[in-house]
């Protein structure tokens, strides 16, 4: 995909005129789906050439990019979309440990395993669908707008189902199912609304739609579990799926469209430029490193209060780790997004990874055995790693940041390596817990001092394991790193001796 340039228009109804032209100048984008042509002056009405008639002129017509009334309106609606979505799940906890408490649930044949699969399920389920979900509003732009409606209502249906059933199997279905393919549907259309509102200042606003999560991750711990211990699970869980619809639907119709839908008509045939990311090294190191870091990265999000409890801490201080952990997000997710707007993607990628791996290898392994030391992991966790996601448009910028399109589809690959991450946390996080269980009777003085040695060791083969899959994600960061700087050395040699 070529990068948009400043063109001089030398054409008008097929006729050709010379350079001291009346016309002004104009910003020619190429549009992926149609394969047109179509100008965009500054200043004046769009004008469209190569194959387009008068009936489509003004619809052209386009909002400016990065700023304005509408583009901020969506920003804010799909905030609110990421946080009562994303950060209704990653809240998850809480009802899980409201489901294990009550005897209605957990007296249920399988009760102790199906539970706590529906938050990794419906994460997963979520991140992986974009593969199938992307590539249809690709296709056909409009259906955007019924999947943003669609999904909202299922999610809410969804909730409502699972708070009228005490059959653990049907909680699976409603939650870890229903809600997610509502959520897919609800939220799918903000990455591709997002790609054609901002272009300069994508990265910006990508952070500040996906911290998002991270204020809901850290609002609904401390709302719900005084709700769910007046009133109940069930009539919580009610209670906001209907407060989930209420706050929703009406930014719906702030979650429009900039580039106009009606010319769009189904798949016509691209060049063979459109797919040279698939052959591109950088694409493919951005797909692994994003592989080994979701592969450690919801280690800490699942296990850090139950580890805070083996601890030591009460149920109020343990939750408060999540609290902090998705506060601390929050800020580093606007913050990653701005600066992937201004500097070099792979120095930021490297200083998330490394100071990760380092979080957890020592503040967690080594100082996180009192409230002190988790508070402090749960600061710099959530600081390093919290703005991973915020990145996912610097990775893609290069290879389509001047077609939405495109930029939608290589966000979709991003969220499926994601979701494979997720999927895998539960069974390899349980795995290692039961793999790790040392005799507290051989831990003495400074040995029993560390976060290593807490409840006897058991969480030692999973500190070890997210510190390493970090480290891996490190590693590939900076072998990817120098292949890159040494092609743009290539490509700056050619340049000279051209010249």
């Amino acid at each position: 995909m070529e990068s948009l340039e400043q063109y001089e228009l030398t054409s008008v109804a097929g006729k050709l005129v010379d350079e001291q032209s009346q016309f002004t100048p104009a910003l020619l984008r190429t549009n992926e789906t149609t394969r047109d042509f179509v100008a965009e002056p500054f200043g004046q009405e769009d004008v469209q050439v190569h194959g387009v008639t008068d009936t489509t002129r003004h619809e052209s017509s386009l909002r400016r990019v990065d700023g304005g009334f509408q583009a901020w309106s969506l920003l804010v609606a799909a905030f609110l979309m990421e946080s009562l979505t994303w950060g209704y799940l990653g809240s998850f906890g809480v009802l899980l440990a409201a489901y294990l408490q009550d005897p209605k649930f957990n007296t249920q044949a399988h009760a102790s395993t199906l539970l706590p699969i529906v938050g990794s399920l419906c994460s997963g389920i979520m991140y992986i669908s974009a593969l199938v979900i992307y590539p249809t509003m690709q296709r056909y732009p409009r259906i955007r707008r019924v999947y943003t409606w669609t999904g909202t209502i299922l999610c809410s249906v969804s909730l409502i189902l699972s708070s009228f059933t005490y059959k653990v199997p049907l909680l699976v279905i409603y939650q870890g199912v229903l809600f997610a393919f509502g959520a897919s549907l609800a939220y799918a259309p903000v990455i591709s609304y997002m790609s054609e509102w901002f272009v300069h200042k994508r990265g910006m606003a990508n952070g500040i739609v996906f911290s998002g999560a991270g204020v809901g991750g850290a609002v609904f711990p401390l709302i719900l579990p005084p709700l769910i211990a007046r009133y109940g699970i069930l009539k919580t869980t009610r209670a906001y799926a209907i407060c989930l619809l209420v706050c929703l639907i009406p930014t719906l119709p702030l979650m429009k469209a900039r580039l106009p839908e009606a010319r769009v008509h189904g798949p016509s045939p691209r060049s063979s430029n459109a797919r040279r990311w698939l052959y591109n090294k950088n694409f493919w190191f951005f797909m692994i490193m994003n592989t080994f870091q979701s592969l450690g990265h919801h280690i800490p999000t699942t296990w850090l209060p139950t580890y805070a409890s083996s601890a030591g801490l009460n149920t109020t201080q343990a939750s408060l780790t999540i609290t902090v952990l998705c506060i601390t997000s929050t800020f580093a997710g606007t913050t990653m997004g701005w600066l992937s707007d201004r500097f070099d993607i792979w120095v930021l990628a490297l200083c998330s990874l490394f100071g990760t791996c380092l979080a957890t290898f020592i503040v967690w392994g080594v100082l996180s055995f009192s409230l002190g030391g988790i508070m402090a992991y749960a600061v710099s966790y959530g600081i390093t790693a919290g703005g991973w996601t915020s990145l996912w448009y610097g990775f893609v910028n290069p290879f389509a940041k001047d077609d939405p399109s495109l930029s939608t589809t290589l966000i979709s690959f991003l969220l499926a390596t994601r979701g494979i991450g997720v999927i895998l946390t539960t069974p390899i996080s349980t795995v290692l817990l039961g793999s790790s269980k040392v005799d507290n009777s051989t831990t003495h003085g400074l040995v029993s001092k560390t976060g290593f040695s807490v409840d006897g060791g058991h969480y030692t083969a999973m500190i070890t394991y997210a510190g390493t899959c970090f480290a891996a994600a490190t590693v590939v960061t900076l072998v990817g790193w120098a292949f890159e700087r040494r092609a743009r050395s290539r490509d700056r040699l050619r340049h000279l001796d051209h010249h």
